[in-house]
């Protein structure tokens, strides 16, 4: 590719959204760089970091490393879509400071430090970013106190951050409901009920793919999206506007 290619920073490329990231962003024309905690095979990207974003958040001279071992382009970096998180479940009686400075460093921190590292390069290729929250931002279950907190905050940093760069670039988000990535699938393995329970609890009667959601971040950082900055999308498939009451 040539080196005004456009060029994706995709964090969490090798989970079941990561991947599926990196493919559909690669079929749409860039040159997509991944990184995540350990490569693993089969991952549709043209440069691979692998790095612990605990210990970039954590550490101003691992940023630095990282940053350089991203070897991006001398045209900039158009897109950075701050997809990795961590889940840690817990209850409040059994949440520990070490869970939420793990969850906190992972999913909030994290993106903040990498849109403020990388910034001259988005701004000079006219660049924008996508942080992928989560329904659980706005609507909850027992056991996911840090991960519901640190993704209210994403979105609420999404904001924050596009009001106070304005202009410079544009810096959205996307809340997925659940996705059918592989993960998820294994998890229900034998439960086909529970499968289609879920699925039911979904106005339009099922779960995402995870090329759905790449569709939407490929969207957002599109020319069509030029208007488009703070916004964070419920990609739900209508599960936030339902209310689950007993017949």
């Amino acid at each position: 590719m040539s080196d005004h290619a456009m060029t994706a920073l995709i964090t969490g490329a090798a989970g079941g959204i990561g991947r599926v990231l990196c493919a559909e962003f690669r079929r749409a024309g860039y040159r997509v760089i991944g990184t995540d905690m350990a490569g693993a095979p089969g991952i549709a990207c043209d440069h691979f970091v692998e790095a612990d974003l605990k210990a970039v958040s954590r550490d101003e001279a691992c940023l630095k490393r990282f940053v350089q071992q991203l070897n991006i382009p001398a045209s900039g970096l158009t897109a950075l879509v701050n997809n990795a998180a961590v889940q840690i479940l817990n209850r409040t009686d059994t949440v520990s400071v070490q869970d939420w400075r793990d969850t906190l460093d992972v999913n909030v921190l994290a993106p903040f430090l990498l849109t403020q590292a990388l910034l001259p390069y988005l701004e000079k290729a006219g660049g924008s970013v996508v942080n992928m929250g989560s329904v659980h931002a706005i609507a909850t279950k027992p056991g996911f106190v840090c991960y519901a907190t640190s993704k209210a905050a994403l979105v609420g940093l999404t904001r924050a951050l596009a009001v106070d760069l304005g202009g410079r670039i544009r810096v959205n988000a996307i809340n997925p409901a659940a996705v059918a990535t592989p993960m998820l699938l294994q998890g229900f393995k034998g439960k086909d009920a529970q499968f289609s329970a879920l699925g039911g609890m979904h106005p339009l009667g099922r779960i995402a793919e995870p090329a759905e959601i790449a569709q939407v971040v490929l969207f957002l950082v599109s020319r069509n999206a030029a208007f488009i900055t703070g916004a964070a999308f419920d990609v739900d498939g209508g599960i936030l506007s339902r209310l689950h009451d007993p017949d």
